[in-house]
């Protein structure tokens, strides 16, 4: 994305996300995402390299689910600050998780890469982190719609 391309962006996200918590819930997840990314560049294990992307398809999956939960999130109780709005205090919860354990599946794919030697269970760690996430991206969006 060239840099008209980015400022576009930023304003879409500024229209739909807000400047607050929301845009701050979606942006963090998308690092943790990049970051996810990031470790797979240069691995040299190709069988678990390829069940790494899968993850990494999985948890791509999953942003656009994000995106969608904020900006709602952002209509019913727009934020331009960091106040948790109570009402909505339990999605907020479950979107700062997800962002945690997407971190963690990160940083559980970086062990894997510095492991010696072939590692016998696969990226069976980083699936088990990325379930979490997914399962804490549908607690948000089951608390948003009830």
């Amino acid at each position: 994305m060239g840099f008209l391309g980015a400022v576009r962006q930023g304003r879409k996200d500024d229209a739909e996300l807000g400047k607050g918590l929301w845009r701050r819930a979606h942006d963090r997840f998308i690092r943790g995402l990049d970051r996810y990314h990031q470790v797979l560049e240069g691995f040299e294990d190709d069988p678990l390299y390829l069940e790494l992307v899968e993850v990494a398809n999985a948890l791509a999956d999953l942003s656009s689910r994000v995106r969608v939960v904020c900006i709602e999130a952002q209509r019913r109780c727009p934020s331009d600050g960091l106040d948790v709005p109570g009402s909505l205090a339990g999605v907020h919860r479950a979107l700062s998780r997800a962002g945690n354990s997407l971190a963690t599946t990160a940083e559980a794919a970086a062990m894997l890469r510095l492991a010696v030697g072939p590692v016998p269970v696969g990226a069976v760690s980083v699936w088990r982190r990325a379930e979490a996430v997914a399962e804490q991206v549908e607690a948000a969006e089951q608390l948003l719609n009830s």
